[in-house]
């Protein structure tokens, strides 16, 4: 089981009450207006933090690869892992499978193509007039339209601007781990550093000891034979 230090479980369970904020946000769409800036606005954070969401995911999976490096973790444990982040990636794919049958297809966003039949059509037995009040409604509904597409466009944009502010985090976590590496070489090239003078400062010492014992030594043998040389 995850301890309370656990930090893929803590990032799991961050995954997980975004996962419901989103779904929530998503029962309310029902609330809102058909179409317009407020119901566009609300659509596009749904987007931006399904995108945020399944960014996540994908960084705690790739996490999980490597859990068995980092901490004591057994193979159940790790199957348990790998069956929540599926299960919470299919929760993921079915919220943004039903917000887009709420967001509706291309004839919902720009309405349906009028084929050259139909607008010959349009414009049988009709005067000047009719023709001019015709022009209006269809520059009316081409506007409309290009309302809609702006809204899309919008919508991107904002999940474009999800996916950068995720990819800037990311940057910014593998700057620090660089940095962090550096120091620890650093460190570590001091460390190895000061082993090799205490090494040789040892290495030293014993040469210098030696010396005093060899001399010694030979004032001993030189006391001995001339000694020898008085008494005999």
């Amino acid at each position: 089981m995850a301890s309370s230090s656990d930090s893929w479980m803590k990032e799991y369970n961050e995954a997980v009450k975004l996962a419901d904020d989103i779904s929530g946000m998503i029962s309310e769409r029902s609330s809102f207006p058909a179409s317009g800036p407020e119901t566009q606005r609300h659509v596009s954070a749904i987007r931006r933090k399904i995108t945020i969401l399944g960014t996540r995911l994908d960084s705690l999976q790739s996490e999980l690869s490597t859990l068995p490096g980092k901490q004591h973790i057994t193979a159940k444990e790790m199957n348990r892992r790998k069956d929540m982040i599926a299960n919470l990636k299919s929760k993921v794919s079915q919220m943004s499978s039903t917000l887009t049958s709420h967001s509706g297809n291309r004839d919902s966003l720009l309405g349906p193509e009028i084929s050259k039949a139909d607008a010959m059509g349009r414009t049988g037995g009709l005067d000047n007039y009719g023709l001019v009040g015709l022009q209006r409604q269809v520059m009316k509904e081409q506007d409309e339209g290009l309302d809609r597409l702006e809204e899309t466009v919008v919508s991107t944009k904002h999940i474009a601007l999800a996916v950068n502010e995720e990819l800037t985090l990311h940057t910014r976590l593998i700057d620090d781990l660089d940095e962090h590496v550096d120091v620890t070489d650093s460190r570590l090239r001091r460390v190895q550093k000061n082993l090799a003078a205490l090494n040789k400062r040892t290495k030293g010492g014993c040469s210098c000891m030696c010396m005093l014992l060899a001399v010694l030594g030979i004032v001993g043998l030189v006391a001995v034979i001339f000694l020898l040389i008085k008494y005999l």
